[in-house]
């Protein structure tokens, strides 16, 4: 049967026609008689309200289309939406309020899309590509960094022939804007490394890790490449992990009794650094330093916080030299390139780094906890910079396999078991389980049955979860993602989007690329 309806409404007069088999056509044209008034009975419900309130909120939204003289793009790596939620629940439940209802601070934004992960050769992508996809608009292969998805991985040779893609940040140093970078992971790590450096392989992060052959074609290790930066003066902050991938072996570790650097070619890259800057600048390895550090007359800073990674930031007490916080970071960054911007403006990216790590180790409680230190770096920005002029964009590289399961009951402690009125659900098999696991990881029991967890501590910041596929490392997620804006163009966040849109956006509200005569 074929059918066609149209349906009009004019000044309160509805005008039906129907065609169907038999060709024959009812028109009603009378306005329809007005019904007696109904009583909303939700009207007075608190869920009806908040819903309510929301619809007033969004309506009252003003696209702000000033010129973005600052862009902060916040990347949390690894956290899918199951992160997030099950982040916003742990927030809520440690301040001892609502989790589910609970809202972060990124959250509040107006403006969200879901990015579109994927890279050039794969349907899962690691953090190189996708950090290659944010900073220069072009989506490229696992594994590399800043080098178009032509070049093969570890094939030096392409990308010194004509292989870069140039970066946000390459850009806006040429253009005269300040520049700086912070993570909690190593600086030469896949997110932050992929801001300056135009690797065939994001492993690449020292000369020790690199072929005798890379090395003699003239390709750079990523330390040495966010060093040698050829534009303007380089970064003016870069504040993270990494400190051995910048010292030579010869040299002891300032924190570590019997540690050395990693570089073969006997450079001290602190050294380098600031020799590069000159007077004022600073290198900086601890909490103390750091401390010290004045924004308003300091040149620019190198903080190296570990040899590698930066500590999870339930751990960082326990850190031998002191540890910043992200949010710490995040606040003295700001003040930093604020100082040095004057009118030119700045442009900062800000990591969580380590959610990813410990999504990997299938470590729900720290992936969490970082998360939440991620948020509460978000919120630091947030008041300290002027939304009028500063668009920030929250997101991440890519997802996990983490899931929220089950039926729990609202307030359920969200890393606890499964439960409904402080009685744990069980499987078929008997057991309990818990809300949060994963599709695989060392949570795993290979040919083993599932391990009963009734008087396990599901809620210790050491319990891994259980995961269906037993893998050593967790894998990454391939799901779209979100991306949070509020500032200068970022209703332009819309839809689902390719990530490399990100960039586009960034470059439009600030017209780096056309103020460094990249773009028009």
């Amino acid at each position: 049967m074929r059918r066609s309806i149209r349906t009009a409404f004019l000044l309160g007069t509805a005008t039906l026609t129907v065609a169907a088999c038999g060709g024959r056509t009812v028109d009603t044209s009378a306005p329809r008689a007005a019904s007696s008034s109904i009583t909303l009975a939700q009207a007075d419900d608190p869920y009806f309200r908040t819903g309510q309130d929301i619809l007033a909120r969004i309506q009252a939204q003003q696209p702000n289309t000033n010129h973005a003289k600052n862009v902060i793009l916040f990347v949390a790596d690894g956290m899918g939406f199951a992160t997030v939620t099950a982040a916003r629940i742990l927030e809520g439940q440690q301040r001892g309020v609502d989790g589910e209802s609970n809202v972060l601070t990124f959250e509040s934004f107006p403006y969200l899309a879901a990015s579109k992960t994927y890279s050039s050769d794969a349907q899962v992508a690691d953090s190189s590509p996708t950090a290659v996809a944010m900073v220069t608009g072009v989506k490229t292969r696992n594994a590399a960094m800043a080098v178009k998805h032509t070049v093969p991985v570890e094939d030096c040779q392409a990308s010194l022939d004509n292989g870069a893609v140039t970066t946000i940040f390459e850009m806006a140093q040429a253009a005269g804007l300040a520049t700086g970078v912070v993570s909690t992971a190593r600086l030469t790590h896949a997110t932050p490394g992929a801001t300056h450096s135009h690797s065939p392989s994001r492993d690449w992060e020292s000369d020790a890790d690199m072929p005798a052959e890379a090395l003699e074609m003239g390709c750079k290790d990523i330390a040495r490449s966010m060093i040698e930066i050829p534009y303007g003066h380089g970064f003016d902050l870069a504040l993270g992990g990494g400190r051995a991938y910048f010292l030579p072996e010869t040299a002891a570790d300032p924190e570590y009794e019997g540690k050395t650097g990693r570089r073969k070619d006997g450079r001290d890259l602190t050294v380098e650094w600031t020799d590069r800057h000159g007077a004022g600048s600073t290198y900086v390895w601890n909490k103390e330093q750091f401390d010290a550090i004045n924004p308003a007359t300091t040149g620019p800073v190198l903080g190296l916080f570990d040899m590698s990674h930066m500590q999870y930031d339930v751990d960082r007490e326990k850190d031998a030299g002191g540890e910043p916080s992200l949010a710490e970071m995040t606040d003295k960054a700001i003040d930093i390139l604020q100082a040095k911007a004057g009118d030119e403006g700045f442009i900062l990216m800000v990591e969580g780094g380590r959610v990813d790590h410990a999504l990997h180790a299938g470590n729900a409680a720290r992936a969490l906890t970082d998360a939440i230190a991620f948020d509460r770096a978000i919120k630091t920005a947030v008041d300290k910079v002027d939304l009028d002029e500063t668009l920030i964009v929250v997101t991440a590289d890519h997802g996990h396999t983490l899931t929220i399961n089950g039926y729990p009951e609202r307030g359920n402690p969200i890393l606890g078991l499964a439960a409904w009125g402080g009685e744990p659900l069980l499987g078929d098999d008997g057991k309990p389980y818990t809300t949060l696991q994963f599709a695989n990881g060392p949570g795993a029991l290979k040919d083993a049955p599932r391990v009963d967890l009734t008087n396990v501590d599901t809620t210790d910041i050491d319990f891994v979860q259980p995961a269906l596929v037993p893998l050593s490392s967790e894998t990454h997620g391939g799901e779209d993602l979100g991306i949070y804006a509020i500032g200068p163009w970022a209703h332009l966040f819309q839809g689902t989007v390719e990530q490399n849109y990100i960039f586009h956006v960034m470059n439009h509200a600030s017209k780096i690329g056309q103020r460094a005569g990249a773009m028009d």
